[in-house]
């Protein structure tokens, strides 16, 4: 079944974009973001929105349209799960299958000072009515903060006896992420240690291939609560046996 983007009708192939050039808002600066987007391979455009965001750069949204379609039959994705236990099965779950409280250490780590979303997952109060591993009783939820040294981190882990260790990662410039991420593997690879913990990695440009492509268990990125985390967590415990 191949499918188009929708717009005003199904399949009209009607798109919105959004972006910045370095340029001061004025009619040229109009244009030359239409012929930006025709160069981009789209028909029918329309600039609906421009405006000044600081000196010599503006903002731009754009209405066109593509002949491009996909074959929805033939896609497939690798994620986490399908389905998530909320905070209260997780618990439970615990209980019945793993008999005792599950350990997790979270940081944001390396340089990165975005706390947003380590605490959305770790702290009690969560984020969007969804409670984070804080609150969960048969949780016993660590939250080390930002710009947490990947040393230090797993040192904490060892301490503490955790089953499963969280790195949050936003700051994405120059892909200092992915050396930040990789270091901490091969610190871990380099102890031996691997194995004993479950690594999950998250933030916005975070998935679940991408995640598995650097060494962690699990990726988590937009839209991702700690429920998502949690069932992953005590689910892959039970799986490898770690509930000794």
């Amino acid at each position: 079944m191949f499918i188009k983007s929708y717009g005003d009708t199904e399949n009209d192939g009607q798109v919105q974009l959004s972006f910045t050039l370095p340029v001061e808002e004025s009619s040229k600066a109009k244009e030359a973001a239409l012929q930006f987007v025709l160069k981009l391979g789209f028909d029918s455009c329309e600039i609906v929105h421009s405006k000044k965001m600081a000196e010599g750069y503006t903002f731009f949204v754009v209405y066109g349209k593509t002949s491009v379609s996909v074959d929805y039959d033939k896609i497939e994705v690798n994620e986490a799960a399908e389905e998530y236990m909320n905070y209260k099965e997780v618990s439970s779950y615990i209980e019945e299958h793993i008999g005792r409280k599950v350990v997790v250490v979270g940081a944001c780590t390396g340089t990165d000072a975005h706390t947003v979303g380590i605490d959305a997952i770790m702290n009690m109060k969560g984020f969007d009515g969804n409670y984070g591993l804080e609150r969960y009783k048969m949780v016993e939820a660590h939250n080390l903060g930002a710009q947490v040294p990947n040393e230090e981190l797993i040192a904490y882990a060892k301490k503490v006896n955790a089953d499963a260790i969280l790195v949050s990662q936003v700051v994405t410039q120059k892909d200092v992420h992915i050396k930040n991420m990789t270091q901490f593997i091969e610190m871990l690879e380099a102890e031996g240690i691997r194995d004993k913990f479950i690594l999950v990695a998250g933030g916005p440009r975070i998935n679940h291939k991408f995640a598995l492509e650097l060494g962690f268990d699990v990726g988590f990125g937009r839209g991702s609560y700690a429920n998502h985390v949690g069932t992953f967590i005590v689910q892959k415990m039970v799986e490898r046996q770690l509930n000794n």
